[in-house]
């Protein structure tokens, strides 16, 4: 049989997360954000539950490609734009919308030959300094796509650095509605923690009255993070978990006092205890750095992990089993992250992160290609 790791995406949480979206931005259009292949979870898989997006937004053509090729007509965004000349062509032939964000994306657009004139999101460096045109620059870059034929329209986006914490985006918001005020062009500007947090603040532009006009782009909320945990739980913002990551228990040993655990002995038992080595690993995409006490289900129940991640094993507590009277031993199931699919229980990946100090996109991305997917209901 093949080994007990497995990953199970369910499309129901999905068409969830993705309505929540809706109800906090009524008057806006969904991106679902689907770089990354989906935040691990696979386009392919998650396509058919979000079908009813707007649009879809990625990185790479190669994404893009994947989606025309499952029949999607309607629109895709490059959010980092083209890489090179040649990326244009496929965008005309494909119908590929994409920001721009650098004087060297325009001239390509100047040199390129279409008879499919381009949609482009002209993006904005409000204060994050990651990619986008500043603001003293933004208007001439406006100036020159507008007046090239190979233009059809232009949109205006930019992106919030601290949308999840305590700084705000005023500063942000100030700097774009300076930049744009009489700027014809729909605007893109919540991501997840601003849709969640900030939607319908006001915003003033031409033809505009809040955040979420007129597109919003849902990245981790989708997939069932909070993008501000631990301030709030995806559960508080009415999110559901989209993939749940799991696995059996293989082995059982039986510590006394001072017997270790795992490679560098880097757990000591206090007492006597059993431990359960289940089967799976940082080659699974599990966080090497998680450390002794990340939180773990074992057939529905919360306990912790001992010692170091290896490669291939894991060992955990079964102590708190054992004291509940609830059996366990080989076979017995394990949730690494999302919902026990024998009991309900429910591990928020986002509680997994922050114990191996790291967040919920991360373990999400990290799902490696050995782990095999559960196949469709």
């Amino acid at each position: 049989m093949p080994r007990p790791i497995l990953a199970t995406v369910h499309p129901e949480a999905l068409e969830h997360n993705l309505n929540q979206a809706r109800v906090r931005a009524p008057d806006a259009r969904v991106w679902a954000v689907v770089k990354a292949n989906a935040y691990g979870h696979g386009i392919e898989r998650v396509f058919p539950a979000l079908r009813s997006a707007d649009g879809f937004a990625m990185i790479d053509l190669a994404e893009a490609e994947r989606l025309r090729a499952l029949d999607w007509r309607g629109p895709l965004l490059l959010l980092e734009g083209v890489f090179e000349p040649r990326d244009l062509e496929l965008c005309s032939r494909l119908n590929i919308w994409h920001a721009v964000h650098c004087t060297e994306q325009i001239d390509w657009l100047a040199a390129h030959k279409t008879h499919a004139p381009h949609r482009v999101f002209l993006k904005l460096n409000s204060g994050m300094n990651r990619l986008g045109f500043r603001p003293e620059a933004f208007r001439a870059a406006w100036a020159r796509l507008n007046a090239l034929p190979q233009v059809e329209e232009i949109s205006l986006m930019t992106h919030f650095s601290d949308a999840d914490g305590p700084r705000g985006i005023a500063h942000q918001v100030a700097a774009f509605e300076a930049a744009t005020a009489d700027l014809p062009g729909e605007r893109s500007l919540c991501n997840s923690a601003a849709i969640l947090r900030h939607a319908q603040s006001p915003l003033r532009g031409v033809g505009v009255s809040t955040l979420a006009a007129d597109w919003v782009r849902e990245g981790i909320a989708l997939y069932g993070g909070a993008p501000d945990h631990p301030e709030n739980t995806a559960a508080g913002w009415g999110l559901q978990p989209t993939m749940s990551l799991t696995t059996k228990v293989i082995g059982v040993q039986s510590l006394q006092p001072g017997d270790t655990v795992g490679y560098g002995s880097a757990f000591t038992a206090e007492q006597p205890m059993r431990v359960g080595v289940i089967a799976c690993g940082y080659a699974d995409g599990y966080p090497r750095h998680a450390p002794t006490g990340t939180p773990v289900l074992v057939s529905g129940v919360r306990t912790r992990t001992v010692g170091r991640v290896s490669m291939d094993m894991i060992a955990v507590d079964l102590e708190p089993l054992d004291a509940a009277g609830v059996p366990a031993g080989i076979g017995s199931e394990v949730v690494l992250w999302g919902v026990s699919p024998s009991t309900g229980a429910e591990l928020p990946v986002d509680e997994v992160a922050r114990s191996a100090g790291t967040i919920s996109y991360e373990l999400l991305c990290a799902v490696a290609p050995r782990v095999p997917f559960a196949d469709p209901a």
